[in-house]
């Protein structure tokens, strides 16, 4: 016989896992036990529950799924906004609360760190709205059946689910685990629809002169990366990417034309799009963000749309047709037309000329940028926070290996923090770079304890200008300014007696150089480098989608 928390924690480690982030909790003390007895996962605290759940969220984006573990209501509920984020980004993060006595309920108890009600099955309800599959465990004999179906349910949705783990029940005997392949076996697409899908794609594409890809960010939840480049490379045709999908397709390919975000693309990738006749749009996500206020929304019959599980344009609609599946066996029977690379070798845009700074000028955005561009390498993961950092990290040029992250569809401020902290337990061989502002910072700083804790050697770029910049550029008003931080002296405070994080403050493009040197070379913990910038030194992308932004923001309330 097995343990409820015993079985949990195989069922973890079975599908990859090495690491689960947790905040203990009195109701789930008991499952943290357990889950330590298993000697191929690791433990990791975190700060606080927000945090927990974003550093499961970026170490899901490193590893394919990722756990937390919180205690009920006061915990759960606030991990609900990460897995909030996880559920928006595509991300398989199961989410484990422990929950009250199975007694209490029965006996009409009135109980702490609840709503100070009888009825406890409120947080269930809630986690419904925010994964693809919510189960709560009532009976020990229950729990494999109902971890296994959450724990597939995420992987094959690439959503988050949630489990309930009452305290009395997370050591109490339940069944051995059976075979893990119940769990991860893959489902296949609808032979005739997948078919019937590639033969509609072919005729879509024979009646354009002008075809063009346009990669979005579920090609990775799709697991469809390969096959993506496979048709691009078949198609000879241009590729363009969206801003949540930077980094899914290689920039140094001869075939990339940029990153498609209406009039503040980069390389030219607007013009292409434009002009373009026939749209392939592989696992894109179009929002107000990512149209720049509605203003670059493909649409009409020069579209045709693959997304996750499913092929749709032209006014047809074909289910079960996983992503990878359409566009690997679409490379295979597609007709090269490399139309649109010929149009690009004449439109293609001069290479941005970057001045460098004087050395001892005041340090600018641009030189900010500038020299985080000359940190990346093939095992740099670039993370860029929700702000003025999501429009420098779109101008940055990654090269072959290099990756990038951006939590577009939620935009959490602060998610980069934490998150970048899960991410560097999950691909402990990348170099981990983060580009992030003031105002962010601080909202989730916590978890830069736990990078030290762990000697993690994370790059925090801090741009501090003041204030939330994004917010200022979309409508300003006294909120958006922030109270100053000596952060340099945080990071030491964080280091208490046995850490081993630095903190360097910059005001010119020198400064920004020798602590960019010193951080190439502390490897045992996180390094820190405050930028400080003028308040209104922003990027001409971040004023240009701003301003389309609110404007869509302002819209009058349609009449009937």
């Amino acid at each position: 016989m097995a343990t409820v928390g015993g079985y949990l924690a195989t069922r973890l480690t079975q599908i990859g896992l090495h690491h689960h982030f947790v905040v203990p909790g009195d109701y789930n003390l008991i499952l943290l036990d357990k889950l330590l007895l298993n000697p191929h996962m690791e433990q990791v605290n975190c700060a606080n529950e927000l945090n927990c759940a974003f550093a499961a969220e970026g170490y899901a984006r490193a590893n394919g799924a990722a756990a937390c573990v919180v205690t009920f209501s006061v915990g759960a509920i606030s991990a609900f906004d990460g897995i909030g984020g996880a559920f928006a980004e595509n991300l398989p993060v199961i989410l484990i609360s422990g929950s009250p006595n199975t007694n209490d309920a029965g006996a009409f108890h009135l109980l702490h760190h609840t709503l100070g009600t009888h009825g406890f099955g409120y947080q269930l309800e809630m986690a419904k709205q925010i994964t693809c599959a919510a189960v709560a465990i009532k009976r020990a004999e229950d729990a494999p059946r109902l971890i296994d179906y959450a724990i597939r349910a995420a992987l094959l949705a690439k959503k988050p689910a949630y489990i309930e783990i009452p305290t009395n029940l997370a050591g109490a005997a339940c069944a051995l685990p059976g075979p893990i392949s119940s769990v991860v076996s893959q489902e296949c697409s609808d032979g005739p629809s997948l078919h019937a899908a590639i033969e509609m794609a072919l005729a879509f594409l024979h009646r354009r002169l002008k075809p063009i890809l346009l990669a979005g960010p579920k090609l990775r939840a799709a697991g469809a990366e390969e096959a993506f480049e496979e048709l691009a490379m078949a198609l000879g045709c241009s590729v363009a990417v969206m801003p949540a999908a930077k980094g899914l397709f290689p920039e140094q390919h001869k075939q990339f034309v940029g990153v498609y975000w209406g009039e503040i693309s980069t390389l030219g990738a607007d013009s292409m799009i434009d002009w373009s006749d026939g749209i392939l749009c592989a696992g894109t996500v179009f929002t107000d963000y990512s149209t720049v206020g509605w203003t670059a929304l493909p649409a009409g019959e020069r579209v045709l749309t693959a997304d996750f599980d499913h092929v749709s344009g032209l006014g047809v609609d074909f289910s079960r047709v996983r992503l990878a599946d359409f566009l690997s066996g679409l490379a295979k029977r597609v007709v090269r037309n490399d139309t649109t690379m010929v149009e690009y070798g004449r439109l293609r845009p001069e290479p941005r000329q970057v001045r460098t700074a004087e050395s001892k000028a005041q340090l600018n955005r641009s030189e900010v940028a500038r020299q985080v561009q000359l940190m990346l390498t093939a095992q740099t993961t670039l993370f860029a926070e929700t702000g003025d950092s999501w429009f420098n990290g779109i101008q940055m040029n990654l090269p072959a290996g290099g990756k990038f992250e951006i939590e577009m569809q939620w935009g959490h401020i602060g998610w980069s923090v934490p998150a970048a902290f899960g991410y560097a337990l999950g691909s402990p061989h990348r170099s981990v770079i983060v580009m992030v502002g003031d105002g962010s910072f601080q909202v989730t700083v916590q978890e830069v304890s736990q990078m030290v804790r762990l000697r993690l050697p994370i790059v925090l770029i801090l741009i501090n200008n003041a204030g939330y910049t994004i917010e200022v550029e979309i409508h300003d008003g006294q909120y958006n300014n922030i109270k100053n931080w000596d952060y340099v002296a945080l990071v030491q405070a964080f280091n208490a007696s046995d850490g081993h994080a630095r903190g360097y403050r910059a005001n010119n493009g020198e400064e920004l150089s020798i602590a960019i040197r010193k951080a190439a070379v502390n490897t045992q913990g996180p390094t820190l480098i405050e930028c400080i910038i003028d308040r209104d030194d922003c990027s001409k992308e971040l004023i240009s989608w701003g301003h389309c932004v609110a404007a869509a923001n302002a819209r009058p309330p349609r009449t009937v």
